[in-house]
């Protein structure tokens, strides 16, 4: 809310067009060169279509609205996807704005703000033709056939504030990240639930089965209890990782208010150990060192503590990556940093298109870039490992 307040961003989002940079010209005009078969200018027999000259699109941004030129052709064979992806989030994000205007639930900034990210204010008939569009492309994304095995699973969730029958509560959005064989990360599912309880938990992850999630090796989580029991139920050949990251936070809770800043740090450097030898050594001097000051809180270490050191069965290079939900937390500011515009959504269908939307772009994200772990290092940890045990 702070950006329709303050002078200086508003001044900013009161650009109202672009001028397209040449960059982006030359990309839409090679993009349009396989519809026609040549380029501009360009004289061929076997060519399947001619330019036709321009058609104008403006493609609104929260940085004002582009005004493009796109290329067609007499046959209609041209189409530029060059745009849409950025695009997803931004029209979510802009549909759940004006869905709350619309439907009477926000604010008068709500107005002021809509139309100084995107230029203009939005008609009823406006936001129904840019839901129906988002809606079907992400319920095609949510739907899709897993179809290769994921050998690590990573599952959390967040919430939300959802208005529903006239009464604004917390709803839980649960999500899951799978790596595949190949190292790669990708969004599984992101639903929404009343609450994060056993029943939600256990669709959920019964609905990721249905569309074909198999393989999996190692599932990493927190300690909710309603979570670690679907896990237990749907996915019991895998072996599950607690967060040690949530579990030095419930740390907290046993012990003192004042207490020695490196009784913790101590425990915190148990889990960057080579091994589960190493790491064994070093808890029970932890545990003798601190058990007379903090019984309390060795006690609870004692008890639970192993239930984070499962992925010391993995190869080290994995290490860091699976011993908590970090990866997963990373994008849940993501989608925190986005869901603070709109603070309060009003239907959870507003909220879990705008989640969905960007969960489809961090998932494009992810399978274009480096990916995430090398899987080489888990087939030769296998093997040597076998031949240890033999």
């Amino acid at each position: 809310m702070r950006a329709a307040s303050s002078s200086s961003a508003a001044a900013l989002w009161r650009v109202r067009s672009l001028s397209l940079p040449n960059g982006a010209r030359s990309a839409i005009g090679a993009a349009a060169k396989p519809a026609s078969g040549a380029a501009k200018g360009e004289r061929s027999e076997t060519r399947p279509s001619y330019r036709s000259g321009y058609y104008s699109r403006s493609l609104i941004t929260r940085v004002g609205t582009l005004e493009l030129r796109v290329p067609q052709d007499r046959m209609g064979r041209f189409s530029t996807e060059l745009f849409e992806r950025y695009q997803r989030s931004e029209q979510a994000l802009v549909a759940t704005l004006a869905e709350m205007y619309v439907q009477g639930v926000s604010t008068r900034k709500v107005k002021t703000i809509t139309e100084e990210l995107c230029g203009h204010s939005f008609s009823a008939s406006a936001i129904s033709a840019i839901n129906k569009r988002l809606d079907e492309s992400l319920a095609a994304f949510a739907r899709r056939p897993l179809q290769e095995p994921f050998v690590y699973l990573i599952l959390d969730a967040r919430y939300e504030k959802v208005r529903e029958a006239g009464v604004v509560a917390s709803q839980a959005v649960l999500i899951a990240v799978g790596v595949d064989g190949d190292g790669y990360r990708q969004v599984l599912g992101v639903e929404m639930a009343n609450r994060e309880s056993r029943s939600s938990w256990k669709d959920f992850l019964l609905d990721l089965k249905t569309r074909g999630l198999r393989g999996v090796e190692l599932v990493v989580s927190d300690d909710h209890a309603g979570l670690v029991a679907a896990i237990g139920e749907v996915l019991c050949e895998a072996a599950w990782q607690r967060c040690y990251v949530h579990f030095l936070r419930n740390a907290l809770d046993h012990l003192p208010r004042k207490h020695a800043d490196d009784c913790l740090q101590e425990l915190r450097w148990i889990y960057d150990r080579r091994d589960l030898t190493e790491a064994r050594v070093d808890l029970a001097a932890w545990l003798a060192k601190w058990g007379g000051r903090y019984p309390r809180l060795t006690a609870w270490v004692e008890d639970n503590i192993e239930q984070t050191l499962t992925f010391f069965r993995l190869p080290r290079q994995h290490h860091k990556h699976l011993k908590s939900t970090n990866m997963l937390e990373r994008f849940n500011e993501e989608i925190r940093r986005r869901t603070y515009v709109a603070r309060i959504f009003p239907n959870t269908e507003s909220c879990l298109r705008l989640i969905r939307a960007l969960a489809v772009e961090t998932h494009e994200n992810w399978m274009e870039a480096n990916r995430y772990l090398n899987m080489d290092d888990l087939r030769e940890h296998k093997k040597l490992t076998l031949r240890q045990a033999a």
